[in-house]
Protein backbone atom coordinates (compact mmCIF):
# COMPACT_ATOMS: atom_id res chain seq x y z
CA UNK A 1 0.00 0.00 0.00
CA UNK A 2 1.37 3.43 -0.95
CA UNK A 3 0.60 6.35 1.32
CA UNK A 4 0.78 10.01 0.43
CA UNK A 5 0.62 13.22 2.41
CA UNK A 6 -2.97 13.60 1.21
CA UNK A 7 -3.96 10.28 2.79
CA UNK A 8 -3.94 10.65 6.56
CA UNK A 9 -4.92 7.06 7.30
CA UNK A 10 -2.78 4.85 9.46
CA UNK A 11 -1.65 1.64 7.81
CA UNK A 12 -4.06 -1.22 8.30
CA UNK A 13 -3.65 -3.21 11.49
CA UNK A 14 -3.32 -6.23 9.20
CA UNK A 15 -0.03 -5.04 7.66
CA UNK A 16 2.63 -7.60 8.57
CA UNK A 17 5.57 -6.38 6.50
CA UNK A 18 7.79 -4.21 8.76
CA UNK A 19 9.01 -2.04 5.86
CA UNK A 20 5.50 -1.31 4.67
CA UNK A 21 4.42 -0.62 8.24
CA UNK A 22 7.28 1.84 8.90
CA UNK A 23 6.72 3.63 5.59
CA UNK A 24 2.98 3.84 6.22
CA UNK A 25 3.39 5.13 9.76
CA UNK A 26 5.89 7.75 8.62
CA UNK A 27 3.49 9.01 5.97
CA UNK A 28 0.68 9.01 8.52
CA UNK A 29 2.72 11.24 10.84
CA UNK A 30 3.88 13.47 7.98
CA UNK A 31 0.26 14.00 6.95
CA UNK A 32 -0.87 14.47 10.56
CA UNK A 33 1.75 17.18 11.04
CA UNK A 34 0.44 19.06 8.00
CA UNK A 35 -3.16 18.59 9.08
CA UNK A 36 -2.39 20.09 12.48
CA UNK A 37 -0.99 23.19 10.76
CA UNK A 38 -4.02 23.54 8.47
CA UNK A 39 -6.22 26.50 9.32
CA UNK A 40 -3.60 28.36 11.34
CA UNK A 41 -3.16 31.91 10.10
CA UNK A 42 0.38 32.81 9.00
CA UNK A 43 0.79 35.03 12.07
CA UNK A 44 0.05 32.06 14.36
CA UNK A 45 2.39 29.83 12.37
CA UNK A 46 5.14 32.36 13.11
CA UNK A 47 4.28 32.87 16.79
CA UNK A 48 5.75 30.79 19.57
CA UNK A 49 3.53 29.54 22.37
CA UNK A 50 6.44 28.04 24.29
CA UNK A 51 9.34 29.26 26.45
CA UNK A 52 11.81 27.56 24.07
CA UNK A 53 10.65 29.95 21.35
CA UNK A 54 10.06 27.65 18.36
CA UNK A 55 7.09 28.30 16.12
CA UNK A 56 4.90 25.83 14.21
CA UNK A 57 6.42 26.99 10.91
CA UNK A 58 9.93 26.51 12.29
CA UNK A 59 8.98 22.98 13.35
CA UNK A 60 7.90 22.17 9.79
CA UNK A 61 11.15 23.65 8.47
CA UNK A 62 13.14 21.60 10.98
CA UNK A 63 11.46 18.33 10.02
CA UNK A 64 12.21 18.95 6.35
CA UNK A 65 15.89 19.13 7.23
CA UNK A 66 15.66 16.10 9.53
CA UNK A 67 14.33 14.09 6.58
CA UNK A 68 17.12 15.37 4.33
CA UNK A 69 19.86 14.67 6.89
CA UNK A 70 18.78 11.11 7.61
CA UNK A 71 17.76 9.85 4.18
CA UNK A 72 19.54 11.91 1.50
CA UNK A 73 22.76 12.83 3.28
CA UNK A 74 22.59 9.87 5.66
CA UNK A 75 21.25 6.76 3.93
CA UNK A 76 22.20 7.68 0.36
CA UNK A 77 25.37 9.63 1.27
CA UNK A 78 24.43 12.38 -1.17
CA UNK A 79 26.58 15.46 -0.91
CA UNK A 80 24.10 17.93 0.57
CA UNK A 81 25.19 21.55 0.88
CA UNK A 82 24.88 22.72 4.47
CA UNK A 83 23.20 19.54 5.78
CA UNK A 84 22.37 21.14 9.10
CA UNK A 85 20.93 24.18 7.29
CA UNK A 86 20.25 26.94 9.75
CA UNK A 87 19.20 24.60 12.53
CA UNK A 88 22.61 23.10 13.25
CA UNK A 89 23.19 20.81 16.21
CA UNK A 90 21.53 22.56 19.13
CA UNK A 91 20.55 25.52 16.92
CA UNK A 92 17.27 27.26 16.15
CA UNK A 93 14.91 26.28 13.37
CA UNK A 94 14.79 29.80 11.91
CA UNK A 95 12.49 30.68 8.97
CA UNK A 96 13.18 34.13 7.44
CA UNK A 97 10.25 36.55 7.25
CA UNK A 98 10.38 36.61 3.44
CA UNK A 99 9.80 32.85 3.22
CA UNK A 100 6.07 32.13 3.22
CA UNK A 101 4.30 29.32 5.02
CA UNK A 102 3.34 27.96 1.60
CA UNK A 103 7.00 27.83 0.58
CA UNK A 104 8.00 25.99 3.76
CA UNK A 105 5.15 23.53 3.26
CA UNK A 106 6.09 22.93 -0.39
CA UNK A 107 9.74 22.37 0.54
CA UNK A 108 8.64 19.91 3.23
CA UNK A 109 6.37 17.93 0.89
CA UNK A 110 9.07 17.89 -1.81
CA UNK A 111 11.57 16.56 0.72
CA UNK A 112 9.11 13.87 1.83
CA UNK A 113 8.89 12.70 -1.80
CA UNK A 114 12.69 12.56 -2.00
CA UNK A 115 12.80 10.67 1.30
CA UNK A 116 10.24 8.14 0.09
CA UNK A 117 12.29 7.58 -3.07
CA UNK A 118 15.50 7.20 -1.02
CA UNK A 119 13.96 4.52 1.17
CA UNK A 120 12.00 2.76 -1.58
CA UNK A 121 15.02 1.08 -3.10
CA UNK A 122 16.37 -0.26 0.17
CA UNK A 123 15.74 -3.12 2.53
CA UNK A 124 15.46 -2.50 6.25
CA UNK A 125 18.72 -4.36 6.88
CA UNK A 126 20.68 -2.28 4.35
CA UNK A 127 23.34 -0.08 5.91
CA UNK A 128 23.61 3.60 5.02
CA UNK A 129 26.20 4.44 2.40
CA UNK A 130 29.41 6.00 3.66
CA UNK A 131 30.78 9.34 2.59
CA UNK A 132 27.84 11.53 3.54
CA UNK A 133 26.67 11.78 7.11
CA UNK A 134 28.49 8.58 8.04
CA UNK A 135 32.23 8.63 7.35
CA UNK A 136 32.83 4.90 7.92
CA UNK A 137 30.80 1.74 7.58
CA UNK A 138 31.14 1.17 11.33
CA UNK A 139 29.07 4.31 11.91
CA UNK A 140 26.40 3.57 9.32
CA UNK A 141 23.00 2.57 10.72
CA UNK A 142 20.53 0.36 8.88
CA UNK A 143 17.63 1.77 6.89
CA UNK A 144 15.29 0.19 9.44
CA UNK A 145 17.01 2.07 12.28
CA UNK A 146 16.85 5.34 10.33
CA UNK A 147 13.14 4.96 9.55
CA UNK A 148 12.33 4.10 13.15
CA UNK A 149 14.37 7.08 14.32
CA UNK A 150 12.40 9.35 11.96
CA UNK A 151 9.14 7.88 13.24
CA UNK A 152 10.17 8.64 16.83
CA UNK A 153 11.10 12.20 15.83
CA UNK A 154 7.69 12.73 14.22
CA UNK A 155 5.79 11.20 17.12
CA UNK A 156 7.52 13.54 19.56
CA UNK A 157 7.09 16.67 17.45
CA UNK A 158 3.47 15.98 16.45
CA UNK A 159 2.68 15.58 20.16
CA UNK A 160 4.37 18.89 20.89
CA UNK A 161 2.41 20.49 18.07
CA UNK A 162 -0.84 19.20 19.63
CA UNK A 163 -0.06 21.28 22.71
CA UNK A 164 1.05 24.33 20.71
CA UNK A 165 -2.13 24.23 18.63
CA UNK A 166 -4.33 23.97 21.71
CA UNK A 167 -2.54 26.94 23.27
CA UNK A 168 -2.82 28.94 20.02
CA UNK A 169 -6.48 28.48 19.22
CA UNK A 170 -8.00 25.77 21.36
CA UNK A 171 -7.95 23.07 18.65
CA UNK A 172 -7.25 19.67 20.18
CA UNK A 173 -5.53 16.71 18.55
CA UNK A 174 -7.23 13.51 17.64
Amino acid sequence: MTHTLDDRAEPSHLVADPGELLAGQLDYYRATLLQKLDGMPEAELRTSQLPSGWTPLELLHHLRHVERRWLCWGFLAEQVPDPWADDGPGGRWYVPDDVTAGQVRAEFTDQCEQSRAAAAGGRLEDRAAVGGRFPTSGDAPTLGWILLHLLQEYARHVGQLDIVRELADGAVGE
